[in-house]
């Protein structure tokens, strides 16, 4: 739901309050009548039907200040000078004036707003100078320059302030969006090397299957094996992956460090693991990410020298996790056509970049492949 601003929203409100200002300047000016027409020093006069049409011309404009705030603030500006001009009494009706100069510095329209508070000061000047059987000196001139400064003084705090609020609400919900944009593209990411560290597997497995179910029967049953539980964990792990997009549905494991022997054990390679250092618990992302780099890098086997024996090797040291991977190249099966390059080492250079880690991927001298990847870690905590 967008949000909307804080004049607007004193727009949607401005009927209500203009029956209210219309209640108080009628009722008001009406209970001050009596005292003020006997009080001959005043020189006010009886209130007649111009006197109430006056007084409510000021809350028809605050009606209509949404969509005309200028000349609704002249309006109720030039009626109560009217007003004041017909020796009408004091009171309620400066209520009108004072709401819409509020209205209209927060509405944005903020040098109308002064130059008419100028003028309306100078009204006052004249008037109380002048016009009025007792005339006012500069005490009453500073007393109404001060109230109009302040409520001029008020607006444009008041409109600074939730100004700085609608920036901070724009700021985060463009920050909302951003995350939502880093969530979608690390769930792509996420999809891919799911996708193809067990589609290029059931590829690989599926073409064996196909050379050996004449002559090595027995062969080819280990091979459709393989595809049956690399098609289980890949639609494991894609309703892992995917439920994020339901609110409150359960999430099976992420996958991470801990799941290596799964993850070997199910890759159709004859792979060599070596841990060194002490395994303790990784922060999610370097979990996550060193999980993904070795499924990649299996992938990457399987698609290109599928039989080769590959040593893999993690290292847990006191501020980083080093993972390689290294195959002999020299596999005894062929390559499976057709299964493309992808993205699988920009891919792994990117994660490891996003944690601010390093990765080399390339040919070694004496033949295979090989992967090396350090992903930092937060120093361990002494005992």
């Amino acid at each position: 739901m967008r949000n909307r601003s804080p004049w607007h929203r004193l727009a949607r409100s401005a009927l209500p309050l203009a029956v209210a200002v219309a209640v108080v300047q009628t009722l008001g000016s009406h209970a001050v009548e009596r005292v003020q027409v006997t009080a001959e020093r005043l020189g006010r006069l009886p209130l007649d039907w111009r006197g109430y049409v006056l007084l409510l011309i000021g809350p028809l404009a605050i009606a209509v200040c949404r969509r005309f705030p200028v000349p609704a603030l002249l309006a109720t500006l030039a009626a109560t000078w009217a007003y004041l001009l017909l020796d009408f009494p004091y009171g309620p009706v400066f209520v009108s004036p004072v709401v819409m100069l509020f209205w209209v510095v927060v509405s944005g329209h903020r040098l109308a707003a002064w130059l008419s508070g100028g003028t309306t000061f100078l009204f006052f000047v004249v008037y109380s100078t002048w016009l009025i059987p007792e005339p006012q000196g500069w005490f009453h001139h500073t007393a109404v320059a001060a109230f109009l400064l302040l409520t001029l003084t008020v607006a444009e705090f008041s409109r600074a302030r939730r100004g700085r609020q609608v920036e901070r609400e724009r700021v985060e919900a463009e920050e909302a969006r951003r995350q939502a944009s880093e969530e979608r593209l690390s769930m792509a990411q996420e999809l891919h090397d799911v996708l193809a560290h067990n589609i290029s597997l059931i590829h690989v497995q599926a073409s064996t299957a196909l050379h050996l179910i004449d002559d090595h029967p027995e062969q080819a049953r280990t091979a459709l094996a393989t595809i049956k539980q690399a098609s289980k964990d890949v639609l494991t792990e894609m309703r892992g992956v995917l439920s994020v997009l339901r609110d409150g549905a359960p999430r099976s494991p992420t996958a991470g460090m801990d799941r290596l022997d799964d993850l070997v054990q199910h890759s159709g390679l004859r792979v060599a693991v070596t841990i060194d250092g002490e395994v303790r618990p990784l922060p999610a992302g370097v979990n996550r990410a060193g999980y993904r780099i070795v499924q990649e890098s299996l992938t990457n086997i399987t698609r290109h020298a599928p039989g080769s024996r590959v040593a893999l090797r993690v290292t847990y040291g006191p501020r980083e996790l080093a993972i390689l991977v290294e195959d002999d190249g020299t596999g005894a099966a062929k390559a499976v056509p057709g299964l493309g390059g992808g993205n699988g080492i920009p891919g792994m250079r990117e994660r490891a970049a996003a944690l601010g880690g390093a990765l080399t991927a390339g040919p070694r001298p004496e033949g295979g492949f090989r992967v090396a990847a350090t992903l930092p870690l937060p120093a361990e905590e002494t005992k």
